[in-house]
């Protein structure tokens, strides 16, 4: 596996793998903002977004990639932050496919991205997730700080509610 931080013209490279990997995550169930059925070019369009994000400096892409070469997982930093927060960055979208799950994707994608947080100067993280879910599981053992929960905060894929729990981490080299 292979961890890169993508520009906005490697995105649109290989928009397809990235449109494949959201598609199985939300028919996989994942509460990633998308409901089900998901409508034919609704991945494409919201990796054009990101694109758009890159290409304006507010938000890095990173994403692994299998022995195949083909992406596998992505998760997002957002630093578009308002003028008093320079020092703060937001992990956005953190997506694994269902093949390639329980294999440390997520894991390596979450270093990188906070190695290269830091390096940016970044030294408060934030992130939500679905409570109780794996990945919350995951942001627990990584050292991330739980903060709160919101009971019926989002839907998952299927109209069912659930609850987001809030993550901090402060890096520190």
């Amino acid at each position: 596996m292979k961890i890169e931080c993508w520009t906005a013209a490697e995105l649109r490279r290989h928009l397809p793998e990235l449109a494949t990997v959201l598609r199985d995550c939300v028919e996989g169930g994942a509460s990633v903002g998308f409901m089900l059925p998901l409508a034919p070019g609704r991945p494409e369009s919201f990796w054009q977004g990101v694109a758009a994000q890159i290409e304006a400096g507010g938000r890095q892409l990173f994403v692994a990639r299998g022995s195949n070469g083909e992406a596998i997982g992505t998760v997002s930093l957002v630093t578009d932050m308002p003028d008093n927060q320079p020092h703060r960055a937001d992990v956005a979208k953190m997506l694994v496919h269902r093949s390639a799950r329980r294999q440390g994707v997520a894991e390596a994608l979450l270093a990188r991205l906070e190695e290269d947080a830091w390096r940016m100067g970044k030294t408060t993280l934030v992130l939500d997730t679905v409570s109780g879910s794996a990945a919350a599981r995951l942001y627990e053992r990584m050292g991330w700080q739980r903060v709160g929960e919101i009971p019926a905060y989002a839907l998952m894929p299927d109209g069912t509610p659930c609850a987001t729990t809030y993550y901090y981490k402060h890096l520190n080299g």
